[in-house]
């Protein structure tokens, strides 16, 4: 008997069916590093069409987390897959490198500035601790797969990009954006340091919430303002919930047009009477547990005016003044105001002439000039002043509420409002607000309800504070007019000059360099504020698209989370329409931030954090891209255990399917055994149409950054396309037709072409596998192949399925039929009728419809079903189906099995030099090798 096992095609490949990834993957990237791999692709596309995506800086401190992971492999999938689509799309990573919280950790180890070590040891070793952060979150980034300039990133620290930020800030004040102001700004009394709207996130607080009684000192006025109303023993009545403003409170504030009432009340103090707004006084009442309570009269806010209350504890008189920020949603109707601790106040107040007080010192204690309360902490004053107000009688009512309330967003301690002189970006002097307004709708944002988003922020923002009382920051380099604290009147040029220095010795050359050198110190003198570190990363695009020539601004593309609206989206626009006169950016992308898989927060408190290097020592970095690349970015992403293993069995039928197709092409060679696509039987050409119709989808989806999109084009062209149904169907044939026939070329031929477009939809997001792919393809028919599959193109040897026999149409008819059978084997397969598929014989009943489509593959319906035998009548015979028109019948063949191919057969032993395998087998052994005309 003859072994026709050596007759079978049967695959081979060197991709193992197991990825192991991460053993193969840091292989992988060394292999990157040796040769040069970035720098080859810019090689290749240089002088091409450029696109430009922008990196946004992370802050180097700390490990990098699961976002950082999903933000930077997104921008991967995008550079990737623009210069798969022909774009020169060069990658320059950069860092966020000073600022409050490298400050803090610095001064654990080192102590504070100025004290245990001089100012200049400090910021060594601030840039120190950067650089060893950048070095390590590197690291971790270059493992995820990420091609970039790695050798040569930005970071804000370096001295050329500190130099230019000067230079931005120079562009800014010579084009007339920058004042000086002296007005209430977030202040960080943990940090020292005024804070930017960016800089603040909102936590729930618990607080008092108190009524605090405010004397008449003008009752004759109050009398005459309500008709003649006794006024005696009357207070207003004011509701807040920061007392510790209280020392600092010089006005009481009323809105002009509303409702005023006087409220007689019999109280613990006895009968006293309360000035309240009328939309407001029974809810005082309620909330004060006073039931025996009338209105005695009414007025309105603007007979009030300019009448003189006593302060609740200071022999102070303070004046009734009108404000348009008073409102009836919450309170008394009239706001207790302190200029120095709120926005509002310090605007309402200017009219009146009433000015500051600075009782709050930089640390948050109240200074030696704060009566009683001298020397205590903004934190800790609350209680001391309610026991004040409750043992002098100006109480009314006390309780506490839990409420929304502004934090510094690094050292996550509540924030206070702290009227000190600050450098301010002008929204309005100049007209950089509108004109930032004008800009954001000149770009395309993705998701659209980002464009909304960041118009009500820039629309309502106030003036940007851009100075901060740090050490570890770029100086503002201003010299001031020590008389009234302006900017010499040759600031910008002055800054450019100072840029000179910190190009050669950094930062530290501002505060080394004598004032002398530069102005007349009789009249002027430095300044040591720093800038915000939003300025540092803001004008990225004058420091690094515009500073390297082979860059260019604006961006294509901005891609960061969605808190970027308020931070970097915003201080990017902001100082490029004030340097530039248009918008950074020609898109903006925005990502949501992780979950876990029950839609909860991560935080470690919670012990539900996963760490990126655990997720890639466990499953491999293409397994997390693939999580990444199919998550809807425009929302949540969860990310669990359970997530990730679906992602890997995903990963696992991608990298199958890839196995499969390289293993049927062992031994072909394009150049001489590629079958034309006319040639191609019908069923390989509709393979190939597939992937055509498929290739269209993703690339427009890649296109639209819609990676989500091309995970699940992917996955349903090798799940269901191929895998359920071309693969599965030319298995036989691939396996059993005699090597170089052209039933086995036509096969050949189309799973050449699809994995070769395969591979480059998959390089973009499974980077390690694709380039592992790469090297195993057949030589292409030019001969020569890419160094790598980042250099490569979208593949143009895929065509459309034109004039054929067989329609696209049919062949999704088919499919539909074949998913009928299958599970009609299978139920019989259960029952114990059959063992395995081509162990069936089938009889197919079917409706003239399905008859005309069905009847194209005459004899070849067996392969296409993978049953021994398949006929097809038109009846109304056999076994129901779920699809209209079609009924089965399915029995056991009483054949003999093929010992070649495993098909059951009446023409086995037919050839008695061959009894064991049939009349197929034979041809395919012996002679020339079998016909197929369509499957």
């Amino acid at each position: 008997m003859s072994d026709y096992k050596s007759t079978l095609n049967l695959p081979k490949t060197k991709f193992e069916m197991r990825g192991n990834l991460p053993n193969r993957e840091p292989k992988m990237l060394a292999e990157w590093d040796k040769n040069d791999l970035y720098g080859e692709i810019r090689k290749a596309r240089a002088g091409r069409e450029q696109f430009i995506l922008h990196d946004g800086p992370p802050y180097a401190n700390g490990n990098i987390h699961i976002g950082h992971s999903v933000n930077k492999i997104l921008k991967d999938i995008v550079v990737k897959s623009k210069t798969i689509s022909g774009f020169d799309s060069p990658y320059v990573p950069g860092w966020d490198c000073h600022g409050l919280p490298i400050e803090n950790v610095v001064e654990k180890k080192v102590g504070k500035a100025g004290q245990k070590v001089t100012h200049a040891e400090f910021r060594q070793k601030c840039r120190d601790y950067a650089e060893k952060q950048v070095q390590g979150q590197m690291k971790d980034f270059v493992r995820l797969g990420v091609l970039g300039e790695w050798d040569n990133p930005y970071k804000t620290m370096n001295f050329s990009f500190e130099a230019n930020i000067v230079r931005a800030l120079s562009k800014l004040v010579k084009n007339g954006h920058m004042h000086k102001g002296e007005k209430p700004v977030y202040w960080s009394v943990v940090g020292g340091s005024s804070l930017a709207e960016a800089e603040v996130e909102y936590q729930d607080k618990t607080s008092f919430s108190i009524y605090v009684r405010y004397p008449l000192a003008d009752v004759e006025g109050f009398e005459k303002a309500f008709n003649g109303q006794s006024c005696a023993n009357t207070s207003v009545v004011i509701w807040t919930t920061t007392p510790w403003t209280l020392p600092s409170s010089q006005a009481v504030t009323v809105h002009a047009d509303f409702n005023y009432v006087l409220v007689k009340a019999k109280t613990a103090n006895g009968e006293e009477q309360f000035v309240l707004a009328e939309d407001l006084y029974q809810q005082v009442m309620k909330e004060s547990e006073i039931e025996d309570y009338e209105v005695m009269a009414t007025t309105t806010g603007d007979k009030l005016e300019n009448l003189q209350l006593n302060h609740p504890f200071y022999d102070k008189a303070l004046p009734v003044i009108v404000g348009e920020h008073v409102t009836t949603d919450a309170g008394t109707g009239l706001v207790h105001t302190a200029p120095d601790h709120g926005p509002d106040d310090f605007q309402v107040v200017k009219k009146y002439g009433i000015g500051l007080l600075n009782y709050v010192m930089a640390n948050g204690v109240f200074s030696e000039d704060t009566p009683l309360f001298a020397g205590q902490h903004v934190y800790k004053v609350d209680q001391p002043i309610v026991e004040h107000l409750a043992e002098t009688g100006k109480l009314l009512h006390q309780d506490k509420i839990r409420h929304s309330y502004p934090h510094c967003w690094r050292t996550k301690t509540p924030l206070i409002y702290r009227a000190t002189p600050q450098w301010f970006i002008s929204m309005t002097q100049n007209g950089l607000q509108p004109k930032a307004m004008e800009e954001i709708k000149k770009v395309k944002w993705v998701p659209e309800w980002g464009e909304a988003r960041i118009e009500s922020m820039v629309g309502n923002r106030p003036d940007w504070c851009i100075s901060r009382q740090r050490s570890w920051g770029v100086p503002l380099c201003l010299f001031i007019d020590k008389k009234d604290g302006q900017p010499h009147p040759d600031a910008a040029e002055l800054m450019i000059k100072v840029a000179e220095h910190i190009e050669e010795k950094g930062i530290q050359a501002w505060y080394d360099l004598e004032a002398a050198d530069f102005v007349d110190t009789d009249k002027y003198e430095k300044i040591d504020d720093t800038l915000d570190v939003w300025f540092d990363s803001g004008v990225t695009h004058y420091c690094v698209l515009s500073a390297r020539d082979y860059l260019r601004q604006p961006a294509d593309l901005y891609l960061e989370g969605s808190d970027q609206h308020r931070g970097w989206f915003q201080s990017s626009l902001l100082t490029s329409v004030g340097i530039h006169g248009h918008a950074p950016y020609k898109h903006c992308l925005t990502h949501g931030f992780v979950v876990d898989g029950k839609g909860e927060k991560m935080s470690k408190s919670k012990g539900n954090v996963m760490a990126p290097n655990d997720v890639i020592n466990k499953l491999g970095a293409d397994v997390l891209r693939l999580w990444v690349a199919s998550a809807d970015y425009r929302g949540e992403m969860a990310v669990s255990e359970e997530i990730l293993k679906r992602t890997g069995d995903t990963y696992r039928r991608l990298r199958n399917t890839s196995r499969f197709l390289l293993a049927n092409l062992e031994g072909f060679n394009p150049q001489t055994d590629l079958i034309a696509k006319d040639e191609l039987l019908p069923l390989d050409r509709w393979a190939v149409d597939c992937a055509y119709q498929a290739q269209k989808a993703i690339v427009e989806a890649y296109d639209d950054y819609n990676f989500w999109v091309v995970a699940q084009k992917i996955h349903h062209f090798c799940s269901i396309d191929m895998g359920s149904f071309y693969l599965d169907i030319i298995k036989d044939r691939q396996y059993t037709a005699k090597q170089g026939s052209k039933a086995q070329r036509s096969c050949q031929t189309a799973l050449y072409h699809i994995v070769e477009a395969l591979v480059r939809w998959i390089a973009p997001i499974l980077s390690f596998t694709a380039d592992e792919i790469w090297p195993l393809l057949p030589s292409p028919v030019s001969g020569e192949r890419e160094k790598n599959v980042f250099i490569s193109e979208w593949y143009e040897g895929l065509f459309a399925m034109e004039d054929a026999a067989i329609t696209a149409q049919d062949w999704s008819t088919i499919s539909e039929v074949k998913a009928a059978i299958n599970k009609a084997l299978e139920a019989k397969r259960k029952e114990g009728v059959i063992g395995g598929s081509l162990q069936a014989e089938v009889t197919i009943h079917a409706n003239d419809e399905l008859y005309s489509v069905l009847s194209k593959l005459e004899d070849e319906l067996r392969f296409v079903f993978i049953t021994s035998q398949a006929r097809l009548v038109n009846d109304t015979d056999g076994e129901e189906t779920e699809i209209e028109g079609l009924r089965l019948t399915v029995q056991a063949s009483d054949a003999e099995k093929c010992e070649r191919c495993w098909h059951y057969r009446e023409d086995v032993g037919s050839n008695p030099e061959h009894p064991t395998i049939c009349s197929r087998c034979v041809e395919n052994v012996v002679g020339d090798g079998e016909v197929r005309h369509y499957a």
